[in-house]
């Protein structure tokens, strides 16, 4: 039975990795066939000057190109990892470690799952610094330093251990002492827990990594406040990130729930856009908070995890599916193998995630539309954040489908002309 699930795994982990790599090369057929017509695309003409079109078509093919090889890397790394005798040794390893703490802290079991991740996180480490300092530099976007990027991924291990030591603790001790119905109590141990993150994380995680000051007075303040008000939206606040210390990509996003939720508007961002087009970016923000697109989401990862539980209940006492791997029998492993070999059994789901993430932009556009009745600034804003992202403007309609979560710049202008064209008709 062992070689079945062995020969079962390889063969969707193969079916995964060749639908992700054609899809690739796919996009950089398509794109570099665009650009050989020597035409912008109708929507963008006036928009972007043919040097930054053709910045934008060597963006993409750049990492399209490193996307190739990284793609070979990361499933080489996964198959190392799964296949060379490490995880066995990882968990003999964290079995005596673990055996100097009282068998109740779980010990074994956190050092284990602790060392797996910290094996990933270093084996990542020269495809995420070839991407910074490589390619966002080459191209403009890096503006961190490799002693910045090294406390960043420091300060990232040591909150990991922070939150997630009580949070494997929480989990083995669920698994391991509340019986047949294990499952049932760690969905909503785990349920809980990620709430409790999307609540914490603007105010005690966020600021670990990044600057938030509260949006200076002036014009663009007033005019967000009375905006908000009329919107109903009531705020911790409208804070700025000092995104430029790191990259010179620009963005906005709406983070956080109850009193705890705040717009976040990254510095380039507002050196890049004029107070109207701002503005149509913040009542995209607040669109996505009257639409409850943070809670759909959570209530449809809620049903994944729940599934995914249940699914965990029936392997974890499933012992051919450990010595398919070399491991014996536990909840850690269990834990582990799930998170490692699941991804190729279920990667088709990530397209229809992204499918709901791109309606929910729609919304959010169409939002901010009809608060500021008029469209034309956020079409100005998106143009403009199009551009200086040197994002790609003509991506193969099966790569966008499969990778976008946001819909591509033409589909959400076109998108918005037809609304705009409803509301003030």
């Amino acid at each position: 039975m062992e070689q079945v699930i062995v020969v079962l795994f390889f063969t969707f982990f193969a079916l995964e990795f060749l639908v992700e790599f054609i899809l690739n090369e796919i996009n950089m057929s398509y794109v570099q066939a665009r650009f050989a017509e020597r035409k912008i695309p109708d929507i963008f003409q006036g928009k972007i000057s043919s040097e930054d079109y053709g910045k934008s078509v060597e963006y993409t093919l750049v990492k399209g190109r490193f996307e190739r090889w990284a793609r070979v890397y990361g499933s080489l790394v996964t198959l190392f990892v799964l296949f060379s005798g490490l995880l066995p040794y990882l968990d003999h390893f964290s079995r005596s470690a673990g055996g100097w703490f009282p068998a109740s802290l779980k010990a074994p079991g956190i050092l284990f799952c602790f060392g797996v991740a910290v094996t990933f996180s270093l084996l990542s480490l020269p495809t995420g610094l070839y991407v910074t300092f490589v390619i966002e530099e080459r191209f403009g976007f890096n503006k961190t330093t490799l002693k910045l990027y090294l406390i960043d991924k420091l300060k990232g291990l040591l909150v990991s251990l922070v939150i997630g030591i009580p949070f494997l603790f929480g989990v083995l001790y669920l698994m391991e002492g509340t019986g047949r119905y294990w499952w049932l109590w760690a969905f909503l141990f785990i349920l809980a827990f990620q709430i409790l993150m999307v609540i914490i994380y603007p105010t005690l995680i966020a600021p670990l990594f990044n600057k938030f000051e509260p949006l200076r007075e002036g014009e663009l303040r007033e005019r967000i406040l009375t905006l908000a008000e009329k919107a109903g939206f009531k705020t911790s606040g409208i804070y700025t990130m000092d995104g430029s210390r790191r990259s010179a990509h620009s963005n906005a996003y709406f983070t956080g729930l109850g009193r705890a939720r705040r717009i976040v508007l990254f510095d380039t961002l507002l050196e890049q856009m004029t107070e109207a087009q701002g503005l149509a970016v913040l009542a995209h923000e607040i669109g996505h908070y009257k639409m409850k697109h943070v809670r759909k989401m959570l209530v449809i990862q809620g049903v994944f995890l729940f599934a995914g539980l249940y699914i965990l209940s029936f392997l974890v006492g499933y012992e051919p599916l450990f010595r398919a791997f070399g491991l014996a029998p536990s909840s850690h492993a269990a834990l582990v193998l799930f998170s490692l070999i699941s991804g190729p059994f279920t990667f088709y789901f990530a397209p229809l995630m992204n499918l709901l993430s791109r309606r929910h932009e729609y919304e959010a556009d169409r939002f901010s539309i009809r608060m500021l009745q008029d469209g034309k600034p956020m079409e100005e804003a998106l143009f403009n954040l199009t551009v200086k992202n040197l994002s790609n403007l003509t991506p193969h309609p099966w790569y966008s489908a499969y990778y976008y979560s946001h819909p591509t710049a033409e589909e959400r202008i076109s998108a918005m002309r037809q609304e705009a064209r409803r509301s003030l008709s």
